[in-house]
């Protein structure tokens, strides 16, 4: 039990401008870093870091959703070859087009045709084209010709919104504020609920489930959320079903005839839940740019419902006569007729908005539930919108700030994630280059130190607030995962989670050999659970440090002045995914990650091309990702027992839990176990449960 202390109140006022400053120093650092970028490494380097695309020429222009101007570009012809070969621009980075600068330029000529550039959205990439919507009004491809390229920029749109979020919590008078900021302030408590909650009169006893196949932890958290006045924060450790718990909280709340605003820090989060609750017929719009939203939920999107509403005829219209203008300035070199051209344009994108406009309304209003990621919740479409309830997912991975974007008018609360996985990533504490070698968890009970400001680090999300602020009265856990063998499961149960994770019956069991699909059973595929040792000086780390300049080989090495890797451990770990391959695991059912990004590099370039389809990463970036098979190099070997950000046990506990069937650890236990209490435990683990193995000397 945890004494029962009241809140810690914050000065909302003290918290806004203290957030105000975080997200300075935090935007400083992304632009600064983003710039610097840019103006250091020419065209060719940033390519192979996989920011940027180069040498393309610009092959054709259309009218794409909401009126927008999309530049298709390819490969030019002049460098040979069709295929615009690897590189790291996805659909929905924020880049920017323009004419390509060369190797020998000088930084103020390369900014000078960098400034020149026109911004968008990626929207489609394909082996040999890439596809740009551009944002700003008027912005068209007058201009772009020659040798072009597409290079990522830092994304301030973000910050704008919990800027100006930030700012109105500056100036509110205490009168006001709601009854949900003040119990988010820690100026009132939560209104309890009963521990029993069949005990209720609001039908909780005999209540019917859209999803029968619910299991007890599940239910008692939808309960628990539904009798919540304020807030309710669910707790979903890894594989434990928080979204299928969240969809039938949306549809219990939308039997209530209540209004739900879903939110999340990024769009995959959002679409999820997309998915999910389209089969059940309710009235959803998703908010956001189509260019960004998975194809499975674009129906849903407003853009596409706005094109297929009845204004729909009249929009198409303008838009065909948009394409035609579009494909007249080809066909014309006239300076004047150009501009005319373009002017109509203008026009004509001008009507095309205000006819989406008058569907948008009408749409959003009737639909039941909404749904658009954090700062997304701060457009225009959402201005005058009110809602019963706004859940967020994924809330251990958003900042404060941007909760606050949907929270300012909200009247309840439910909050769900993990906060003992990794938080989201903050630039300006530096992290790679002085990273804490211990730390610790967030508190899961009252009376955590706080300043009356609120949080000093961006770190500290709205999720692990809460629970320092009111305790775990206002939580429920789901307990059961659906994920992990229990033997890969034990440890990060008794560790992390208090010994409440249990594994369901129906993948306590499986290992490699129960795949779909014919798996010989060896010494590796019969293991749920491996650990390579490499103890005794043999495998040392090496400490890899760039001068960034045009041999740098990747992006892992490119953004990290130092980093670590262990060439020893990547031919241990080439060695065990042979086997598992040679026994019949496909390549694309097996993941290898690492904490180093130094280490990614080495094994992309010993596994991708003789493993084709397997997933490499690090492990910050395969949060929230699963595989059948995971292979974990942990890289530390010193005499030193230094460890760096490998202490961090959030970090940890997402590589342990990412494995479905089989979890490899390639690692010097006698290193490890010096970087903290909690390292110390999970290697003594690994030696009695784990099939333990010493590999040979290299």
């Amino acid at each position: 039990m945890f004494s029962v202390m009241p809140p810690a109140r914050l000065d909302i006022p003290s918290f806004a401008t203290n957030q105000l400053s975080l997200l300075a120093s935090e935007l400083a650092a992304e632009t600064s870093q983003s710039a610097l970028l840019l103006s250091s490494h020419s065209p060719r380097t940033l390519s192979r870091a996989g920011l940027a695309i180069t040498s393309l020429t610009l092959s054709s222009q259309r009218t794409g959703l909401g009126g927008k101007p999309v530049l298709e570009l390819e490969q030019d012809s002049a460098v040979g070859g069709e295929e615009l070969g690897e590189h790291g621009i996805r659909v929905g980075d924020i880049v920017r087009v323009g004419q390509q600068p060369k190797g020998g330029e000088k930084k103020a000529e390369k900014k000078s045709i960098e400034d020149r550039g026109l911004e968008g959205v990626v929207v489609r990439v394909g082996q040999r084209v890439v596809q740009v919507a551009l944002d700003k009004e008027g912005d068209e491809g007058e201009g772009l010709g020659g040798r072009l390229w597409v290079v990522k920029l830092a994304n301030d749109v973000t910050y704008k919104r919990m800027n100006q979020t930030m700012e109105k919590l500056k100036i509110m008078e205490e009168r006001e504020y709601s009854v949900l900021m003040r119990v988010l302030f820690g100026l009132d408590t939560p209104t309890p609920v009963a521990r029993d909650l069949n005990e209720l009169s609001e039908g909780f006893k005999d209540l019917e489930f859209f999803d029968p196949t619910l299991n007890e932890s599940q239910r008692d958290a939808i309960k628990f959320a539904l009798a919540s006045r304020e807030v309710a924060l669910i707790h979903g450790p890894p594989g434990t079903g928080k979204t299928y718990t969240l969809i039938e909280i949306i549809l219990q709340l939308v039997k209530r005839s209540q209004r739900i605003l879903v939110c999340g820090p990024s769009n995959i989060s959002v679409d999820n839940i997309v998915e999910r609750l389209a089969p059940h017929k309710v009235p959803i719009v998703r908010l956001g740019h189509p260019a960004r939203l998975l194809p499975s939920v674009l129906d849903h999107s407003l853009d596409v419902l706005t094109q297929t509403s009845d204004a729909a005829a009249i929009v198409k219209d303008v838009r065909k006569e948009m394409d035609a203008k579009q494909a007249s300035i080809k066909k014309t070199r006239n300076g004047k007729e150009r501009r005319a051209i373009y002017s109509d344009m203008k026009e004509l994108r001008k009507e095309y908005r205000e006819r989406e406009k008058q569907c948008v309304t009408t749409l959003v209003q009737g639909s039941k539930v909404v749904l658009a990621t954090l700062h997304g919740a701060g457009g225009f479409q959402l201005r005058h919108e009110e809602f019963d309830v706004v859940i967020i997912d994924e809330g251990s991975q958003a900042l404060e700030a941007q909760c606050w974007i949907p929270l300012l008018s909200a009247k309840k609360l439910v909050l769900a994630g993990d906060h003992l996985q990794l938080p989201p990533t903050i630039k300006s504490l530096d992290s790679h280059h002085s990273p804490p070698t211990k730390t610790k968890s967030p508190p899961d009970v009252q009376g955590s130190d706080q300043s009356n400001s609120g949080p000093s680090t961006l770190e500290t999300t709205l999720f692990d607030r809460l629970l320092s602020l009111h305790g775990p009265s206002i939580k429920r856990m789901l307990t059961t995962q659906y994920r992990m063998h229990a033997s890969i499961m034990a440890f990060p149960s008794a560790a992390m989670y208090s010994s409440k994770l249990l594994a369901a019956p129906s993948v306590a069991t499986r290992l490699l050999t129960h795949l779909p699909y014919p798996v010989i059973e060896t010494e590796d595929t019969f293991a749920p659970l491996v650990f390579w040792d490499t103890q005794g000086g043999d495998f040392p780390e090496l400490d890899i440090q760039h001068n960034n300049d045009d041999n740098a080989p990747s992006k892992s090495t490119l953004l990290n002045d130092s980093s670590k890797s262990n060439p020893s451990e990547v031919m241990v770990v080439e060695r065990h995914v042979a086997a598992l391959v040679e026994a019949g695991v496909k390549a694309e059912d097996i993941a290898v990650i690492t904490p180093y990004n130094a280490q990614v590099g080495l094994l992309a370039q010993a596994l991708k091309e003789r493993f084709v389809g397997i997933e490499l990463g690090s492990v910050d970036g395969f949060q929230g990702r699963e595989k059948e098979a995971v292979v974990v190099s942990l890289v530390r070997s010193n005499g030193k027992g230094e460890v760096g950000f490998l202490g961090e046990r959030r970090r940890l506990n997402v590589a342990m839990t990412r494995p479905k069937r089989h979890l490899c650890v390639v690692g010097d236990s006698e290193t490890v176990s010096k970087g903290s209490k909690f390292l110390k435990e999970w290697m003594g683990h690994l030696e009695e449960h784990a099939d333990l193995r010493y590999p040979d000397i290299v």
